[in-house]
């Protein structure tokens, strides 16, 4: 599935850019403390990404939300980054799901917001990183 790239944002993002630069500069990796034994490896879990993120957003007038939806075997989610400017970013990331049930939607969808949260705040987050490059 090659979906094009999908980013929107607010016509200025002046004030939502500076405060990125500055979240950023303060911001750390998430650690890896969930375990995947199926590749024997360990990883930063959706808690501990938004445990890392959240109250350093939140001092830089930054908020995340994200939208899950499911449709024709394919996860989606959009995340939007919004400034308390009213300055915002949105993006959408999505990916088919192979076991098409609930369990299979909610890993799917709960990967896609480790992924999405990662890349729009500019950070790696162990095994994310590794898979990527």
């Amino acid at each position: 599935m090659n979906a094009p790239l999908t980013i929107r944002m607010s016509e200025q993002i002046g004030s939502l850019t500076k405060a990125m630069a500055s979240f950023q500069a303060t911001v750390e990796n998430a650690s890896k403390k969930s375990v995947n034994p199926a590749f024997k490896s360990k990883y930063a879990d959706l808690a501990e990404i938004l445990n890392t993120v959240r109250e350093d957003l939140g001092k830089h007038g930054l908020a995340l939300v994200q939208f899950p939806s499911f449709q024709d075997g394919v996860a989606s989610v959009e995340t939007i980054l919004s400034h308390e400017s009213g300055e915002w970013m949105a993006g959408l990331c999505s990916a088919p799901v192979t076991k098409q049930d609930a369990q299979g939607v909610g890993s799917a969808i709960t990967y896609l917001r480790r992924y999405s949260i990662a890349a729009v705040c500019g950070y790696c987050c162990a095994s994310i990183c590794s898979s990527c490059l």
